[in-house]
Order: C-alpha cells, then sequence, then structure tokens
C-alpha cells in the first residue's frame, strides 16, 4: 500500500470499522494515521474494553476515536458505556451520524434511579438519524426527544415500555418506514399512526391482552404477537401478515378486504372461533397459508374447531398454493360430513405443497380420506409433507396410523414425504 496515492488509502481504509482494527492501524505509520479521520463507520463489540490495562475508562477512549473522526456516519457500541459517555460522542458526531445501534444495559435499573442525562435522551443529539437500532431498554418515562424527521429504520429489541412513553417516542418519528419492537413488555395498548410506515413487526411478552390498533396506508409487511385486540384498517398494501399470540388469546380482530395479501400466519393457543372466520373471509385472495391454533372458543373453556367443508374452504381461496395446516385445523378438515357431497367437477386449481402436522391417531380413516383428497383434487399439486409430531397415545391406534400413513407416502413417493 505505500505505492498507492494517499487518496486511494483513505478510501480502502474509510472501509474499515472495528474499533481495534483502527486503533491498530493507527500505529502503522503517520501516513496510515492521516487516513483515520476518513474513516465512515466505528463499530465496538462487547468484549472491546475487556483486556484493557490503561488509566482511562472505556467511555474516555470512544470519545478520542469518535472526535479524530471527521464525518461519523456510522456508530455501533456493544460495549458497556455511561449516558454521560454517549453525550459526549454525541455533541461531537451528532450532526454527521446517519446510522446509531447501542446495547442500552439499563433493564436491570431501579425504577426511581435515572440517570442523568439519560441515554434515551442523549440521542436527541443525533438530529440526522436515518437508522436507530436500541437493545436492552429501560422506557417508563418519555424520552425528551425533539423529533427525528429523517429516521426511517427504528427497531427496539428487549424492552420495559410504558404506554405514555411509547406514544411520545413513536410521535417523534413521523416518517418511520420500518419498526421493530421486538421482546418489549408492560405494553397494555399500542396505537400506531404513521404515514409512511410499509413493515412493522410487534412482539410483546407477558399475559398476551395487549390492545393494537394501525393506521399505516402504505403497510406491506405486518407482524403481531402478543395481542387480543387488533385492529387495522388500511390494508390495501398488505403482502404479508402474520398474528400470534402464544400466552393469551386472540378475541378480535378488525381488517377490511385484504386484497393484496400472499401471506397469512395465524398462530396461537386459542382464538375466538369469529376471529378465525373473519381473517379466512377477508383472506380470500392469499397465496400461503400457516395455521397453527389449538383451540377456540370464546370464554375459558377450550374448544375444538367445528367442522370445515373441504371443498367450501378452497373454493372461498382459489388462489391458495402453499398450506401449512396443524392439528385442529386439519381435524376440522376431516370431519365425515365433509367428502360426502363434493361437486364432481370440483379442483383445487392452484395448489403446489401441503404441509400438515398430525398430532393424533383420532378419526384415522377421515384423516387418511382428506389426505387422499389433496392428491385426488389438487391437479398441480408438487410436495405433501407429512409431520407426525408427539402423537399422543400409547394405543395400538397410533402404530396402525402410522403405518396408513407409511403405506400412503410409499403409493405417491413422488409427491409424498415423511418428516
Amino acid at each position: 500500500m505505500d505505492s498507492l496515492p494517499d487518496a486511494i488509502v483513505q478510501y480502502v481504509l474509510s472501509h474499515m470499522n472495528n474499533a481495534r482494527d483502527v486503533a491498530v492501524c493507527n500505529c502503522v505509520s503517520k501516513r496510515w494515521k492521516d487516513s483515520m479521520p476518513f474513516i465512515r463507520s466505528l463499530y465496538f463489540p462487547r468484549n472491546s474494553f475487556d483486556n484493557h490495562v490503561g488509566s482511562d475508562n472505556s467511555d474516555e477512549i470512544i470519545w478520542r476515536m469518535v472526535s479524530s473522526i471527521e464525518k461519523l456516519e456510522e456508530l455501533v457500541v456493544y460495549s458497556p458505556f455511561s449516558g454521560a459517555g454517549l453525550s459526549s460522542w454525541l455533541s461531537i458526531a451528532g450532526s454527521s451520524l446517519r446510522h446509531l445501534e447501542l446495547r442500552m444495559d439499563n433493564l436491570t435499573e431501579q425504577q426511581g434511579y435515572r440517570e442523568i442525562p439519560s441515554k434515551l435522551d442523549c440521542i436527541n443529539a443525533a438530529k440526522n438519524l436515518e437508522s436507530l437500532k436500541l437493545w436492552g431498554v429501560l422506557m417508563t418515562q418519555s424520552p425528551n426527544w425533539d423529533g427525528f424527521q429523517n429516521l426511517q429504520n427504528l427497531e427496539i429489541v428487549g424492552a420495559r415500555l410504558e404506554d405514555p412513553a411509547l406514544s411520545v417516542l413513536l410521535h417523534a418519528c413521523p416518517n418511520l418506514t420500518n419498526l421493530l419492537l421486538l421482546g418489549c413488555e408492560g405494553v397494555r395498548s399500542i396505537s400506531i399512526d404513521l404515514p409512511h410506515l410499509e413493515q412493522c413487526k410487534l412482539d410483546f411478552y407477558g399475559v398476551g391482552n395487549c390492545t393494537f390498533s394501525m393506521n399505516s396506508p402504505k403497510i406491506k409487511v405486518l407482524e403481531v404477537q402478543g395481542c387480543s385486540w387488533i385492529r387495522v384498517r388500511e390494508t390495501k398494501n398488505l403482502r404479508s401478515l402474520s398474528i400470534a399470540n402464544n400466552a393469551g388469546r386472540v378475541y378480535m380482530v378488525d381488517f377490511v378486504k385484504l386484497v393484496a395479501l400472499e401471506f397469512l400466519s395465524i398462530r396461537g393457543v386459542q382464538w375466538c372461533w369469529d376471529a378465525i372466520c373473519s381473517m379466512l373471509q377477508w383472506a380470500s385472495e392469499v397465496k400461503h397459508l400457516y395455521m397453527k391454533v389449538e383451540f377456540t372458543g370464546d370464554f375459558e373453556a377450550l374448544q375444538p374447531f367445528p367442522e370445515i367443508d373441504l371443498a367450501d374452504f378452497f373454493n372461498s381461496h382459489p388462489k391458495l398454493q402453499k398450506f401449512d395446516i396443524h392439528g385442529a385445523m386439519f381435524a376440522a378438515l376431516c370431519q365425515k360430513s365433509s367428502l360426502k357431497n363434493v361437486d364432481k367437477g370440483f379442483v383445487i386449481p392452484c395448489l403446489e405443497e401441503v404441509v400438515v402436522t398430525v398430532r393424533s391417531p383420532l378419526n384415522a380413516e377421515q384423516k387418511m380420506s382428506t389426505l387422499e383428497s389433496f392428491l385426488k383434487y389438487g391437479k398441480n399439486l408438487k410436495t405433501m409433507v407429512i409431520k407426525i409430531l408427539q402423537m399422543k397415545s400409547n394405543h395400538s391406534s397410533a402404530d396402525d396410523f402410522f403405518d396408513e400413513i407409511c403405506r400412503f407416502r410409499y403409493v405417491n413417493r413422488k409427491i409424498v414425504r415423511i418428516e
């Protein structure tokens, strides 16, 4: 590299981002050290200062490195830091930063203790951020943010939130196109009104009884976990939708016709039957459907799915290409009367792949009949996967049922496989 022009050396070195590599390059030569101000990105891993023996603390070392760079655009800090340290870095680089990622590590702080300045409030100095990612956030009080007009991507992973604080945070980021709140607790109700939002993933844990509403006309991808009441009124651009509740029940979903929807996933222990029926009705144009709901029932009592007519179901979803179906829904399609009066002209026109998870040998004859019907009426079916999962029976009927599935797989081995 000694023979390269300064501009080329600066360009090559500007693509380094690991803080240790940057520090080592400072020691190579004066020419390399003089190129360090042109670095655009700095990354401090979790163990950056594990073997540090000097008198300077981590905040001071990061400050020196940040202050030596003319126009820092990306800063990622996973190593421990203080609010005062963050404030000092952002006072220097805040105006040029476009991407900021911080491991906050303040979830274990006592409710009555508040660091001054708080780490969240310090972020306000980076006015021109386009992407902000935070890990381990305590947000029981509203952040003191004026607003991030350029922020398009906001990701918070592992957080303890209060509803008013979350509302203030979202209000300060009016132009988001991507929002991710993953592994968050304390949220009871969330309302999202972001006109430019295209992708949104929400994962709330706890008792699973959150209320969620959204008014984002450009939303394309939406994933919601841990909510019991869900209302999304603007859905004409929605292509992928996933709703799950692993801890509570899904009582109500309120959408409109999902005209652009290609993928739908509904999961959980218990959904009200009206919510399931409504989702299936709105998603009549869906191409990939994943269903893993174990029970229905409007209240505490867990109830099995009522019978679902196989022909009516596929006639109502004519574009369905991939159907991933688990226990309860499969059992509902396997009732005796479901296949009694199938019209001679009935076909499943677009179905190419079926994934069936079987957990019980009950009604084995009807289940085998339904599997055969997928092959009989699915003229374009290319793959059928049968998953035998935790078969809940010690009776010989479980072995007999498994033998029937094995014979079915052998006869149709070009299409059917067992996992």
